[in-house]
């Protein structure tokens, strides 16, 4: 950002730039025949313009020096040119030369040698000894006198000139002088009622434009209100609208304004430049000017607002989330379009509800103190849902109701599978622990020679659904909510972070994953191979049916099958509503009266019996509904239980 040097010198440096420009657009707006146009263009300028010669130069006038001929080729005289230039540069008619019959005496020739001297010497007008008295004598010895006419004509010229260049300065005083010597001239009417009419034009404006000057360095550019430069320049446009030298000061007192903007900025205060550029447009709205300094801020608020939100990034990586949120408002403040900034509110959100993850983001934690890492977790979004089933839904059960909004406002993780057997035996193996299907002897599982399950003393939970040794990817069964919760406390010792099992609300959040219909699948028998159910078309080993299943659906498997054979449901999770039940941390209620709605488990001190949720391999499909709710006692171990985690942000 440029600093308070810079924009002195910036002021000084346009301060000079405007009196040379002010100075140049005087004459061209007074005198436009200096740069090749006519007056009567400038007064008319639709009409065609028509040239006028220049005129020649006399045999015996002094010629336009090489460096001044280079000067009339180079374009527009700067104000101060010699005279000879600024006549050169005039667009006037030469007057008509006379037939010379016989040729100027001697006395003619030396008053005309006499005058040429006068005229190379500058002594022009208003005596006997001028130039212009002298031609006039040899004129009245001989008045077809040749050289006599181009003599005076050349002296008309150069007092245009002169007087051109004192009004241009402001020179009233001179100009006035000289335009009397034009006048005593003859011919000189067409040529002094154009300089008469800008002396004029000078006399009415040049005390207001003094005024408007003096103003701009009292530093009243634009204020106070009614009494400062701009207003007068105004009013100078509003006597003279083409006046060059009140354009040019409206150019300036916008400089001085812009000048302001770009002091604020170097004191980091954008709303106090805003509202000096604003007080600028209006000025000159398409200034180039005024073009380069919004450039220049807005260059500047980029880099100053990049350089903000780089520090709440740092903030934010260093999990100061309060920080990072109040320098992202700086940033923002600073430049609203600032590139970026969308990016970082995700990222901030994400850090507020997500513990700086991602909805549908998958990770895992490693222990901290041995070899091995979590279960694979997935990010939940947050969101609103309706728990249980709505009052028309068929087959409904009281259990299942009042049907009511839950608001999940804090993202959680959830596991993407059932914790499996691997997982659990390398939690018994690591604590010591030993599950209740050791302690107290067995488990329920599937009797393929009855078709039912049947408590077996010696089921364990190495055991499948079947009570025969478990592969290692199956979900872990035969364990009951008290193994299921040793499991979570032991996880959160060995990775430092906060794991438990899902509350009810979350679980069929999670299962529901955005689905208002029975099924996350959709309202009746799946169409494709979605979970792990009771299908028509599947069969046990012995050839047995199921005798209330899901119509023409089969999946190939009669008990669990390894976890993530199915498809995942739109929150990206395997066998929510398939495959096993599940437990959950809340104690049983008979219904939703006074559940709690803001996602939280609903536990009563000291209760034995807990909640199951999700539908398992061998579920009816009503057990099957995303709100179907059974409860069981804490110490329960079934061959179509097992569990997940959660894992909270």
């Amino acid at each position: 950002m440029p600093s308070k040097e810079t924009v002195q010198r910036q002021r000084a440096f346009g301060g000079a730039l405007g009196v040379l420009v002010l100075a140049f657009g005087l004459t061209y707006h007074f005198f436009p025949e200096l740069f090749h146009v006519s007056p009567e263009e400038v007064a008319n300028p639709s009409a065609p313009g028509v040239g006028r010669a220049a005129p020649s130069t006399p045999a015996h006038a002094a010629p336009v020096a090489p460096s001044e001929q280079e000067e009339i080729n180079a374009g527009p005289p700067l104000t101060l040119a010699p005279t000879a230039v600024i006549a050169a540069r005039l667009a006037r008619k030469p007057a008509p030369l006379p037939e010379q019959t016989t040729a100027d005496p001697p006395e003619v020739k030396a008053l005309v040698a006499q005058a040429d001297k006068a005229f190379e010497a500058g002594h022009m007008a208003g005596d006997k000894n001028s130039a212009a008295a002298l031609y006039l004598a040899a004129l009245k010895l001989k008045s077809d006198s040749r050289a006599a006419v181009q003599g005076l004509d050349q002296v008309r010229t150069h007092l245009i000139a002169q007087i051109t260049q004192d009004i241009a300065v402001g020179d009233s005083e001179s100009a006035g002088t000289l335009l009397d010597n034009l006048k005593a001239l003859p011919n000189t009417a067409n040529d002094v009622a154009p300089l008469e009419a800008s002396m004029k034009t000078l006399l009415q404006v040049r005390p207001m434009l003094a005024q408007a000057a003096s103003m701009l360095q009292q530093g009243k550019a634009d204020k106070p209100a009614s009494s400062n430069a701009l207003d007068v320049y105004r009013q100078v446009q509003k006597l003279d609208p083409q006046n060059a030298v009140a354009a040019q000061g409206i150019l300036q007192v916008q400089r001085v304004v812009l000048d302001r903007a770009l002091a604020a900025v170097a004191q980091n205060d954008f709303a106090g430049a805003e509202q000096s550029m604003t007080e600028a447009t209006p000025i000159q709205p398409d200034s180039p000017q005024l073009h380069d300094v919004r450039n220049q801020i807005d260059n500047i608020r980029q880099q100053r607002a990049a350089n903000v939100l780089a520090q709440a990034r740092s903030a934010l990586d260093a999990g100061n989330i309060d920080l990072a949120k109040q320098l992202a408002g700086q940033a923002q403040s600073i430049s609203p379009q600032l590139a970026g900034l969308d990016e970082f509110e995700e990222r901030l959100t994400n850090a507020r509800l997500y513990a700086s993850f991602k909805p549908g983001q998958v990770f895992s934690d490693r222990y901290v103190d041995m070899n091995g890492q979590s279960p694979t977790m997935v990010v939940v979004p947050t969101g609103k849902f309706m728990m249980g089933a709505p009052d028309e839904e068929s087959g409904r059960t009281d259990a299942e109701t009042p049907q009511h909004e839950v608001t999940i406002d804090k993202g959680f993780a959830i596991a993407q599978t059932d914790v499996t057997v691997r997982q659990f035996r390398e939690f018994v193996r690591a604590s010591g622990y030993k599950p209740d299907s050791v302690t107290q002897g067995g488990a329920s599982v599937y009797d393929e020679r009855t078709g039912v399950m049947r408590d077996v003393s010696n089921a364990t939970w190495e055991d499948d659904y079947a009570g025969h040794p478990a592969a290692d990817n199956l979900p872990v069964v035969n364990i009951s909510w008290n193994d299921a919760h040793a499991y979570v406390q032991w996880l959160n010792q060995r990775t430092g972070k906060k794991y438990r099992l899902p509350s009810e609300a979350e679980f069929e959040y999670a299962l529901r994953a955005g689905s208002t219909s029975r099924y996350w699948w959709g309202s009746g028998a799946p169409k494709s191979k979605v979970e792990n159910l009771t299908g028509s078309l599947d069969r046990s080993p012995s050839g047995r049916r199921w005798s209330h299943a899901f119509d023409n659906y089969g999946d190939g498997h009669w008990g669990p099958a390894s976890v993530m054979s199915f498809a995942p449901n739109a929150f990206g999770l395997y066998d929510m509503d398939g495959n096993v039940s599940e437990w959950i941390s809340d104690c049983w209620h008979d219904n939703y009266v006074r559940a709690p709605v803001d996602g939280s488990a609903w536990i009563n001190p000291g209760c034995s019996v807990r909640v199951i949720r999700g539908g398992s391999w061998g579920s009816s499909p009503e057990q099957a509904n995303s709100a179907y709710r059974q409860g069981a006692d804490a110490s329960i171990r079934s061959g179509r239980v097992g569990f997940r985690v959660v894992r909270e942000l």
